[in-house]
């Protein structure tokens, strides 16, 4: 739910601009810079003026992702007054359930909770480069306060992008809704990509090499998800899930993926599993009996490979540019026996499916 810009915050005149330092002073003029006048008012006083009882304010604020407010605290500002008056204002006029408008607010919440995190480190991470060029574990107290001057400074900059990054993002989502037919039901392709020996990996990274690692990971994997029209469902350290739902592209990013780490020097090597068929899509994540088969072939996916499962390759059969190769029977952990193809790409004459990867 978006704030007004009358609300935006602006520095009095004659106020100095933003120094790092770690102060309550600081920590006050930080909030003041982002949220306009700093917290002045209690539960009573903020539900009081939104016109909402207590206890819907207190979902709210629940819904945002803050912890309990007790009675006499100070927590609140004129933007959270307005954000509260915006979501009542969508239930009184505009008729919305209240379950729905806080599941609204919940998902906004969590995207910018984990967007603001990852910001932060970001800004953190690129102030610390800049102070101690090459040893970046060697930060100083002031680096964070450092860096919290600079991305508040950086922020009227940044919100035009993530209004307009969101509104590109509910653009593209609302097309696949409108283009694919009943796309709850849809079977799609789900495939893992995962970092090979990363235990044995971390213990020789020092914490900076690894988030670099990691980082490049995720980079790598994003560029080549959604060149070919994947979408990355999430990133979990060592591993990255995506979703398509045509064969050939879901191909493409299964091999592209494992030769690029294959040839970057800064990873250790990649393997993925890919299967076919129907799952459960949830607050922007998916679930299943498809995510599980995906995911056990990855684990039994060789470094460097890819292995899909017998739907998959059914499909894959007649496209041109790919092969399946059998491998050996494998008992998967909560699947059961099945029998991976590993995939590989060929020119010329295919190979048929009837010769079995020594795997």
């Amino acid at each position: 739910m978006p704030l007004s810009h009358d609300a935006a915050p602006e520095v009095p005149d004659g106020e100095p601009a933003l120094e790092p330092a770690g102060t309550e002073a600081d920590l006050e003029a930080f909030e003041r810079a982002l949220l306009g006048r700093p917290a002045s008012m209690g539960r009573r006083e903020v539900s009081r003026g939104a016109g909402v009882s207590i206890r819907s304010a207190r979902k709210f604020w629940h819904a945002m992702g803050f912890p309990v407010v007790h009675e006499g605290d100070t927590m609140f500002t004129e933007a959270d007054l307005a954000a509260l008056s915006s979501v009542a204002a969508m239930v009184r006029e505009e008729g919305l359930p209240e379950d729905f408008a806080l599941a609204m607010t919940r998902a906004i919440a969590r995207t910018m909770d984990r967007l603001a995190a990852w910001q932060v480190q970001l800004v953190s991470e690129e102030i610390g480069r800049l102070r101690h060029g090459d040893a970046p574990d060697e930060a100083a107290a002031g680096d964070s306060a450092a860096a919290a001057a600079r991305l508040t400074s950086l922020t009227d900059e940044l919100e035009p992008l993530v209004v307009y990054v969101w509104r590109r993002q509910l653009t593209a989502s609302i097309q696949r809704l409108l283009t694919v037919e009943d796309d709850s039901t849809r079977a799609s392709i789900i495939g893992f990509a995962d970092l090979v020996n990363f235990t044995s990996v971390v213990r020789r990274l020092t914490e900076s090499d690894l988030a670099r690692m990691v980082q490049r990971f995720e980079d790598l994997c994003t560029d080549v998800v959604t060149a070919h029209g994947g979408r990355v469902i999430k990133t979990v350290g060592d591993e990255v899930l995506f979703q398509t739902f045509e064969v050939a592209p879901a191909a493409a990013i299964a091999l592209d993926l494992v030769e690029a780490m294959s040839e970057d020097d800064l990873l250790p090597s990649a393997r993925v599993g890919m299967a076919h068929g129907p799952v459960v899509r949830r607050l922007g994540d998916v679930f299943g009996t498809t995510v599980n088969r995906a995911s056990r072939l990855t684990a039994a996916a060789p470094p460097g490979g890819v292995f899909v499962d017998d739907a998959l390759a059914r499909l894959l059969e007649p496209l041109s540019g790919f092969s399946t190769l059998p491998t050996r029977p494998r008992a998967l952990r909560g699947i059961g026996e099945v029998v991976p193809s590993r995939l590989v790409r060929v020119t010329g004459v295919r190979r048929s499916r009837d010769v079995t990867a020594h795997v």
